[in-house]
């Protein structure tokens, strides 16, 4: 039987280079393994972080070693904008071995990766790929966006406030009315974030008006599409969602932490916070949460794969959804993953899984 060769690309431009490299790496594993092994073929290619696409030795010397590659490699994809304009994609011949890849397997977490930019290259290439498109993708990376469609499918969630960052730089005048604005309709405690990071990149806790002040210039910094959530006192769970047209929902997972939130050094810092899994909730609460990653995965359009967080409040039986992550953490360690496992279907499994539904989804009929 013929492999099926799987182009798996990871690294990337974003401040999340080293978790693509960790969730390459244990999926590359899972491609190795077992059953997978004789179906698939691994063709890695990796993204530095100026933006260098490699291909050959390169990305395999950063999979087997775990650590970022600083230097260029004599392989080469080079500048992908000038081959594109070059020549049609259905021509392409490259000594990279692009033009040899059955199924692309993107694996590029933040900006660049999960907001719909490598889908739509991807897309380009008309070759398949795991995951959501351009617009679930886009959709799941901008919070403004996201919540708006999450508001749009009658989805609960806390107050918040979308704001630009020219609001919060170009205008002096305009600056202490918004912060008067967001202290009047959210109060304090509140969250302020970029529209379009992960990892927790940038978001700050506030609980007066000059943490407000700085955490908005310091967020302006980001992303000039910003949004400030109330505060509220609630346990962090989470749901993953696998399929396309006819998703499943897994078991729920929560976190747990000591820090004042769960900020970048918590989710990336070991020891810092655990997952419990499954979370201990009414059985009734558990299917609630489910039914609403179901609705939010369908609100965005997102496909293949989905890891949906919620605020459950004890006090008052209430779910908030806060978000959906469309390209999850992949290690073997991520909640996504973990969810699965504990849902019956192993990491090697999943990662199969994954393809197949790629194949699915893209498929002429």
């Amino acid at each position: 039987m013929t492999k099926l060769r799987v182009g798996l690309l990871f690294g990337g431009r974003s401040g999340e280079h080293e978790v693509s490299i960790k969730s390459a790496r244990a999926i590359a594993n899972a491609l190795s393994a077992g059953e997978n092994a004789s179906k698939y073929e691994i063709l890695p290619f990796y993204i530095q972080k100026d933006g260098r696409w490699l291909a050959g030795e390169a990305p395999e010397k950063v999979l087997a070693t775990g650590s970022p590659l600083l230097e260029s490699a004599s392989t080469s994809v080079g500048n992908l904008t000038s081959n594109l304009q070059a020549q049609t994609l259905s021509n392409w011949q490259s000594p990279s071995q692009v033009a040899q890849v059955d199924i692309w397997f993107p694996i590029l977490h933040g900006p660049n990766g999960e907001d719909g930019t490598i889908q739509g290259l991807l897309t380009l290439m008309q070759v398949p790929f795991v995951g959501s498109g351009v617009l679930g993708s886009a959709m799941g990376m901008d919070k403004i966006a996201m919540k708006m469609a999450f508001e749009q499918a009658g989805l609960p969630q806390v107050k918040y406030k979308a704001v630009t960052r020219s609001q919060v730089w170009s205008n002096p005048c305009v600056f202490p009315k918004l912060c008067d604005e967001i202290e009047a309709t959210l109060g304090y405690p509140a969250f302020v974030k970029p529209a379009n990071l992960g990892s927790s990149v940038g978001i700050a806790k506030v609980r007066s008006r000059p943490e407000l002040e700085a955490a908005l210039d310091s967020a302006a910094s980001y992303d000039r599409r910003l949004v400030v959530e109330a505060g509220v006192v609630a346990r962090e769970v989470e749901c993953a969602v696998l399929g396309n047209d006819r998703p499943q929902a897994s078991v729920i997972g929560e976190i747990t932490y000591d820090s004042d939130f769960y900020d970048y050094e918590t989710k990336y810092t070991e020891g810092r916070a655990d997952l419990l899994i499954p979370a201990q909730l009414p059985e009734a609460i558990a299917r609630q949460i489910q039914d609403m990653a179901l609705q939010a995965f369908a609100a965005v359009d997102a496909a293949g794969l989905a890891r949906v967080d919620f605020f459950y409040v004890e006090a008052t039986q209430e779910v908030f959804i806060n978000e959906i992550n469309t390209l999850p953490g992949f290690t073997a360690t991520s909640m996504y993953p973990q969810l699965w496992a504990h849902s019956g279907v192993s990491f090697p499994e999943l990662v199969d899984r994954l393809i197949q539904l790629a194949l699915e989804r893209h498929s002429p009929s």
